[in-house]
C-alpha cells in the first residue's frame, strides 16, 4: 500500500492527474477498511458503500494536502482524514442530535444486557432504574429511538374491511409522471441502447461487467487480465464515449 517518497515528491511538483490516480488507487483498501469498521457502529440504513464514498472524499483531500516533508507517513495522515470525512458526512445525514444518539445507544445496550442476565423481557421500570432516569424520560427516549426505525413500503396492512394493502399503495404521489414524460424516458432508453451498441467491444465489456454483473474494478481486472488502475481508465473512457454518442443522438432526435 505504501507509495514511494519519490512518487509523492513528483506529484507535489507536477500535480499530474495520472500520479494522483495511482496514489488514490493504492490507498483504496484503507478506505474500505475504515468504512467496514464504522459500518458496524452505525444504523443499518447507512450502507458500507455510502461510507466508502464519503471516505474517498477524505482520501482525495488528504492526497491534495499531504506534504512528505513533515515526516509523517501518508497512511497515518490519511487515516484521520478519511475517518473524519465519513463521520462528518454521516452526521449531516443523521437528523438525531449527537447527544440523543448516545442516549439511544445506551438504552439499547442496557436493555440487551438486562435481557441477557434475566433471560426474559425487561420491564420499563427495571430499565429506567438501571439507567438512572425516570419513566417519563425513558418513554421520551424510546419515542426518539422509534423515529430511527424504517418500515418497508412493501409491508402490508389490514384495512377496516379486512383487505390487505401495501403501505406504498396508500401514499399519494403528487408528482405522478405525465404520460409524455414516460414517452420521453422510453426514447431515452432507446437512444442509450443504440449508443452502447455502437461502442467498441472492450468498452461494452467493461460497462456490462460493472453495471450489469456488478463486479468491482479489481474483479473486472481479473477477468480482462489487466490492472485495476487500467480498468478504471477504460471505464472512464467508455463513459466519456457513451456521453458523446448520447449528446449526438439527442441532437439528431431533436432535429427530427
Amino acid at each position: 500500500m505504501a507509495v514511494a517518497e519519490e512518487l509523492w515528491r513528483e506529484y507535489r511538483r507536477s500535480r499530474d492527474e495520472k500520479l494522483k490516480h495511482e496514489i488514490v488507487m493504492s490507498y483504496l483498501p484503507l478506505v474500505k477498511y475504515l468504512a467496514g469498521r464504522l459500518a458496524v457502529k452505525l444504523p443499518a440504513c447507512i450502507g458500507q458503500e455510502d461510507l466508502e464514498s464519503f471516505g474517498i472524499l477524505g482520501l482525495l483531500e488528504a492526497v491534495e494536502k499531504y506534504n512528505p516533508d513533515y515526516g509523517v507517513s501518508f497512511k497515518a495522515y490519511a487515516y484521520n482524514r478519511i475517518r473524519g470525512a465519513i463521520i462528518d458526512e454521516f452526521r449531516k445525514l443523521n437528523w438525531i442530535p449527537r447527544t440523543m444518539w448516545q442516549k439511544i445507544q445506551s438504552l439499547n445496550n442496557t436493555r440487551e444486557r438486562l435481557q441477557g442476565e434475566a433471560g426474559e423481557t425487561v420491564t420499563s421500570e427495571t430499565l429506567a432504574g438501571a439507567m438512572g432516569i425516570s419513566l417519563p424520560e425513558l418513554h421520551k427516549l424510546a419515542w426518539h429511538a422509534s423515529r430511527l426505525s424504517l418500515s418497508s413500503l412493501d409491508e402490508t396492512v389490514a384495512l377496516a374491511d379486512g383487505e390487505l394493502v401495501r403501505w406504498g399503495d396508500m401514499i399519494q404521489d403528487p408528482e405522478s409522471p405525465d404520460p409524455l414524460d414516460i414517452i420521453e424516458k422510453e426514447e431515452g432508453r432507446r437512444l442509450l441502447v443504440q449508443a452502447i451498441e455502437e461502442l467498441p467491444e472492450k468498452d461494452r465489456l467493461v460497462l456490462s461487467l460493472y453495471y450489469q454483473e456488478g463486479l468491482t474494478l479489481k474483479e473486472i481486472g481479473a477477468v480482462m487480465e489487466v490492472s485495476e488502475s487500467r480498468v478504471c481508465q477504460l471505464h472512464t473512457r467508455a463513459i466519456n464515449r457513451l456521453r458523446k454518442k448520447l449528446e449526438q443522438a439527442s441532437g439528431l432526435s431533436r432535429c427530427r
